[in-house]
């Protein structure tokens, strides 16, 4: 564990490439957090990268459209990379190229230019998770049945989104790594491809070494985001030193760093913030 004093002003010195979460850290599913969106900006000007690291099933131009709609500022971010980006290496990899796809009708921009065939789940070779059809008010308990009968085929199950719960405004809503936790449970092979598993941060890496023109040591990337179980997981298993935003999270933040210290004892973090002040 770092000492927990530097400002993310001094961090932004110690550390030119921020690796940022975007879901719970730069807005909240409806609009952006403007401490962020300044710190993130600021950071740019220092001459740091951000490159926002995102468990989004949809592709990194699917992200930014989305940003835009939000209302988050081009110029808070160089790039993002998401999990649905890595997601369609895997799926390109299934043999047959027939996907049974669970998740809303907004994720299909995840088959664009795949090569990739849609198909009902007696045809399909694999199953692709974006997420929960009606993520509003489905429960991973309406999917029991579904993920009993893909299991009886004993299909590979590729999560697009290791996230298991979301809080979007004030409501929570399940994500796909609940839908894969559940098939894990009852015996499925799960293929993931987001935070906090390697592939994820070896293409941000590459992204990274792309906009700054030369590959940057784990010694200069910082990472930030919100949740224990996926970015800081993620970094400490990737030699990254970390902020933990522990602003959605009460317990979290009353405890500070002995509730990361238990949930990742690996885990270099640097600052347990409430939200990311520059100074």
């Amino acid at each position: 564990m770092g000492s927990m004093t530097a400002s993310m002003k001094e961090l932004s010195g110690n550390y030119p490439v921020w690796f940022c979460d975007i879901w719970g850290v730069l807005h909240n599913g409806v609009q952006p957090f403007p401490v962020t969106v300044d710190c993130l900006q600021r950071h740019r000007r220092n001459g740091g990268t951000v490159v926002l690291v995102s468990n989004s099933p949809r592709s990194a131009a699917g992200v930014t459209r989305q940003l835009d709609d939000i209302g988050v500022p081009r110029d808070a971010y160089d790039a993002a990379v998401t999990s649905g980006d890595v997601t369609r290496d895997l799926m390109r990899q299934q043999p047959g190229h027939k996907l049974f796809h669970i998740g809303a009708d907004r994720d299909l921009s995840i088959f664009e230019g795949l090569g990739v065939e849609r198909v009902q789940l007696a045809d399909a070779g694999a199953v692709i998770c974006t997420g929960l059809y009606h993520d509003d008010h489905e429960t991973p308990d309406d999917y029991l049945q579904l993920l009993a009968d893909i299991r009886a085929r004993n299909l590979d199950f590729i999560c697009a989104n290791p996230d298991k719960i979301v809080r979007k405004g004030g409501k929570l809503i399940y994500c796909a790594g609940a839908l894969a936790e559940a098939y894990e449970r009852a015996g499925g092979k799960v293929l993931m491809a987001g935070k906090p598993y390697a592939p994820i941060y070896d293409l941000a890496r590459r992204r990274t070494a792309t906009i700054r023109d030369h590959d940057v040591p784990l010694s200069s990337i910082l990472a930030i985001g919100d949740g224990p179980e996926t970015d800081i997981k993620g970094a400490a298993d990737q030699g990254l030193a970390c902020v933990f935003m522990a602003g959605l999270s009460d317990h979290a933040h009353e405890n500070g760093a002995d509730f990361i210290r238990q949930a990742v004892p690996n885990a270099k973090v640097l600052r347990v913030v409430s939200d990311l002040h520059w100074d």
